[in-house]
């Protein structure tokens, strides 16, 4: 009888002088990044920042995904672990850090010795795809709006249809997410189904939320979606921009990218260095 994975997430984080945070664990004796498994219900990117935070005192934010883990574990079953590197927000010191049963030390070690301290291949492995990615990107997430009422048995302006009670759900399930990448720009179409789906965004961290018609789909031409893109790409904070499917494929372009089917309230979140896209990643909620 096939049993389920069990799903874990954690981060590979750099600091400058290409030292990278590692914990010991007293039960296993081991050397290791900071990972743990999901709680009920949570993202997968919310729990890799959460078990970060958890096991170092340090809060960070996510950059490039990196590949999954996969190896056995008690009881027959298979651990999936997905990694991202990581960057820390605010201090990196972990010199107060308490010791306790589960993690009783936490260091930043150079890369060398890091390769030899770490208890297991595939974690050096982990390292090895890690190093080349572990210079500052900034995220842009393209963002489709959550579920909303019908077109057709909506008789108002469209502009004003509004999230139905999944798409609300999706819409506070995004905050976590969002702040994983710490998004700090929120801008969004002006119609009532995109601004439901990021409200809560802001209105949690206070964030300013930016009205864009040119991503509207009333507004939208390719060079008034460009324009948009084109500040997002320019800037150097991570920031979610909320529209609408027939909008989608003007967005992608103009980060030069392929069209990608996104459902109501899923995302691709787009890494960028220096105005070049390093990396994509797709999420969906609800």
């Amino acid at each position: 009888m096939a049993t389920k994975d069990v799903l874990a997430a954690g981060a590979v984080v750099f600091r400058p002088g290409k030292r990278v945070l590692l914990v010991h664990r007293p039960r296993y004796d081991d050397w290791s990044f900071p990972k743990g498994k999901l709680d009920p219900g949570e993202h997968v990117t919310s729990a890799a920042v959460r078990e970060v935070s958890e096991e170092t005192g340090l809060h960070i934010r996510l950059g490039v995904p990196l590949s999954s883990q996969r190896y056995p574990v008690t009881g027959g079953r298979t651990k999936q672990v997905s990694y991202w590197v990581g960057r820390v927000v605010g201090s990196d010191d972990v010199s107060h850090y308490r010791p306790n049963a589960e993690i009783d030390a936490v260091e930043w070690v150079p890369y060398d010795a890091a390769m030899d301290r770490l208890s297991y291949d595939y974690d050096r492995a982990t390292l090895k795809e890690a190093r080349p990615q572990r210079r500052r990107t900034h995220a842009v997430v393209v963002l489709r709006h959550g579920h909303a009422r019908s077109r057709k048995g909506w008789r108002q302006d469209d502009r004003l249809r509004p999230l139905v009670q999944l798409g609300r759900t999706q819409a506070q399930q995004l905050v976590p997410v969002l702040a994983a990448y710490d998004v700090t720009r929120v801008v969004s179409s002006g119609s009532m189904r995109c601004l439901e789906t990021v409200t809560p965004y802001a209105d949690t961290t206070g964030w300013s939320l930016e009205i864009a018609d040119g991503v509207s789909e009333e507004g939208a031409s390719p060079s008034a979606v460009a324009e948009v893109v084109d500040g997002l790409v320019a800037g150097d904070e991570a920031a979610v921009l909320c529209t609408h499917r027939p909008v989608l494929p003007s967005v992608l372009d103009a980060l030069g990218l392929e069209d990608t089917k996104l459902e109501p309230g899923s995302m691709l979140v787009v890494h960028l260095r220096q105005g070049t896209v390093t990396a994509t990643e797709l999420h969906r909620t609800g």
